[in-house]
């Protein structure tokens, strides 16, 4: 039995709250699941106490257990200091394509014309 910790959503439309839980891979996002390990809502403020509520040795516990967390759940198990994770860069995937590229490229040139024009002036 392959175990995730990930986020299970509640609240209502347009108003997310989530349940940090352990679960059977298999089973569906908001389905079954073996244990809560707290809660998780990102309508508060990034600094608020209560943002994210989490028992840290239950999910200590379940990491040396074999659960493995999901990426939004790593990168908050990482803000507590339970976990840590590498961080992913990729700076060739960043890189705007070909058209953006020209685009700005064209834009940069029309800025340098006209402040060369209007440097004379004044």
């Amino acid at each position: 039995m392959s175990l995730k910790i990930r986020l299970a959503r509640g609240g209502a439309k347009k108003r997310p709250f989530y349940r940090v839980v352990v679960a059977d891979s298999r089973m569906p996002r908001d389905g079954r699941f073996i244990e809560k390990l707290g809660t998780f809502d990102p309508l508060k403020a990034k600094d608020a106490a209560d943002r994210l509520v989490l028992d840290a040795e239950k999910a200590k516990t379940w990491i040396a257990n074999g659960a493995q967390p999901t990426d939004r759940v790593a990168r908050l198990l990482d803000g507590l200091g339970v976990l840590t994770r590498e961080t992913r860069n990729n700076p060739e995937k960043a890189q705007p394509k070909k058209k953006a590229q020209e685009r700005a490229a064209a834009a940069a040139a029309k800025a340098g014309a006209a402040s060369e024009e209007a440097a004379p002036a004044a």
